[in-house]
């Protein structure tokens, strides 16, 4: 028996993994992953709401962030932990599929899991746990179906009204809040300049610095900052009326031979010719950009000091190193294409607008291009004191552009305030009692989770959340679906009423991407870190 035990104990460990491999699995594994991931979501959780705290964040480059919007939080906070990535991901999601309710994607992914971890410490499947929290997603998919309400298209006011609702509630927990009808009547005049695939790129955002917020202007047409100029810039005109376009794609300036150009010549009159000839070529060009009728010509190269002098003396406005989006952007609005050479130039190829004119927006000038026939694209000139102040109103603007083509697009909303997910969180507590066995606890979990939004709005306003949400919980009971949170009077309110307004489509997207999330959370009962190719295993003790 001893010699079978020592035969035992002798034999050889079996080493699977390379060493200085880090594993760790089962429950404390999934449990460890809640936890990095409830840390994530303490980080943002105060952003949320009217009330919501801004973060300022220096990145390694020492770049200052002002923000409040929970997606630039997550991508500059630069998380290392693998599970923890997850929720960056789902906030990154949201904001490229809806633009708004990253921080509300966040909070409820983190709930989901806060809920579930007690279930999963006491021993219960995390497999039952998922199809419990999928079973009760979809069902609140259907509620908010069943809940949202449709506003017709073919009254062009109400459409506007519903738009400018959606507008103003997203940017109601962004530091432009104060000026949210100012700014909501012009996302919605933005918007409803683009064509019906409502393309976000034909939507140019400007910044100067100096001035008020409120000096913010739409350009319904295209302006972007005069370009780098040569001496003869300043006696061309600077504003014209009805005046042709020309876009181009073209060099106009002598350039240096490149590097290992060679060309063997043998007396001076050869090299007159060669250097007369490079003058005659480009003269050409410029003669021909004249004789189309052009007034304005625009090139993504460089126009250098003799073409600007040129044009310059024949009333033609020019500008070189033109961006290739603004460009972009101006054929959109005017018409023509962008040529790559100037022979043969047709009417077609040109566009023409009501109004060109260069302008001084505080301490720069802009080129600006009004009554555009073809105008589906506009600019945003955005002013304000910080360049910090500047960016965050660009990113809350992005937001509110985001809401509004997606009501336009799904022309369904649902009442904002915490008031939906009160009502879904009644329904789910409902159809959980008509459900027997271990589903019906996680269906009510998942209930008790979706009143999160709600008391981290109160927690952020600074009241007390379990007042407001016993009164939430007794109107709901009652069939009162849209009351919610009013900050204003610090009580309820029917916020439906009140037009604090999203698009449903945000809470359904909301809602997949967060369960979606818990679920791959919960799914990993194990992680295998592979070392670095540096890594050196420790030697051994001396005398070992």
């Amino acid at each position: 028996m001893s010699s079978k035990m020592m035969g035992m104990g002798m034999q050889p460990r079996i080493i699977l993994l390379k060493e200085g491999t880090d594993t760790s699995q089962g429950v404390p594994q999934i449990v460890s992953n809640i936890n990095a991931c409830q840390m994530v979501v303490e980080a943002i959780r105060t952003t949320l709401g009217p009330r919501g705290m801004d973060k300022l964040i220096v990145d390694s480059k020492e770049k200052v962030t002002i923000s409040n919007d929970g997606a630039t939080i997550l991508s500059l906070l630069d998380i290392v932990h693998p599970a923890a990535k997850t929720l960056v991901d789902i906030a990154r999601s949201q904001d490229a599929e809806v633009g708004d309710g990253t921080t509300s994607v966040t909070l409820l992914a983190g709930e989901f899991m806060k809920q579930a971890k007690p279930y999963i410490e006491d021993g219960i499947n995390p497999q039952v746990i998922i199809r419990s929290y999928r079973k009760a997603t979809a069902y609140a998919l259907k509620k908010i179906q069943e809940l949202q309400v449709t506003v017709k298209k073919d009254d062009p006011v109400e459409q506007r009204d519903l738009l400018k609702k959606c507008a103003a509630t997203s940017m109601c927990s962004k530091l432009i809040a104060f000026n949210k009808e100012y700014f909501s009547e012009m996302v919605v005049d933005a918007v409803m300049c683009l064509d019906s695939y409502l393309p976000l790129n034909m939507i140019g955002i400007k910044k100067v610095t100096g001035g008020s917020l409120t000096d913010t202007q739409l350009v319904k047409g295209v302006a972007f900052k005069k370009t780098f100029s040569y001496a003869g810039f300043e006696m061309q005109p600077k504003s014209y009326t009805k005046p042709r376009v020309l876009c181009l794609n073209i060099e106009l300036e002598l350039k240096a031979e490149r590097d290992n150009a060679e060309c063997r010549i043998d007396n001076v009159k050869d090299y007159q010719d060669i250097v007369d000839a490079e003058w005659n070529i480009l003269y050409e060009k410029l003669e021909k950009m004249v004789q189309s009728g052009a007034k304005i010509i625009l090139s993504k190269l460089p126009i250098g000091d003799v073409a600007t002098q040129y044009f310059a003396d024949r009333d033609v406005f020019c500008a070189g190193r033109v961006a290739q989006e603004d460009l972009n952007r101006t054929v959109k609005a005017c018409g023509g294409t962008i040529l790559a050479t100037v022979n043969n130039i047709r009417d077609f190829d040109m566009g023409e607008c009501d109004m060109f004119e260069e302008i001084q927006i505080g301490n720069e000038r802009y080129n600006k291009f009004t009554g555009c026939p073809k105008a589906k694209t506009c600019t945003l000139i955005l002013r304000g004191g910080a360049e910090q102040f500047i960016d965050e109103t660009e990113r809350s603007l992005h937001d509110a552009i985001m809401i509004v083509r997606r009501a336009m697009k799904n022309d369904s909303v649902v009442a904002g305030g915490g008031a939906i997910e009160m009502e879904l969180s009644k329904e789910l507590k409902s159809y959980a009692k008509t459900i027997h066995g271990k589903e019906q606890l996680l269906i009510t979990a998942y209930a008790k989770a979706l009143e999160v939004i709600p008391r981290q709005l109160c927690d952020n306003a600074g009241f007390d959340a379990t007042v407001i949400l016993n009164k939430l919980r007794q109107k709901h009971a009652q069939g009162e679906k849209w009351m919610g949170m009013d900050i204003t009077s610090e009580d309820i309110a029917d916020n439906f009423a009140a037009c604090v307004w999203e698009p449903s489509i945000v809470k359904r997207n909301a809602l997949t991407a967060a369960c979606e999330a818990c679920c791959t959370i919960l799914s990993i009962d194990e992680t295998v870190k592979n070392p670095n190719s540096n890594y050196k295993p420790p030697k051994p003790m001396p005398g070992m």
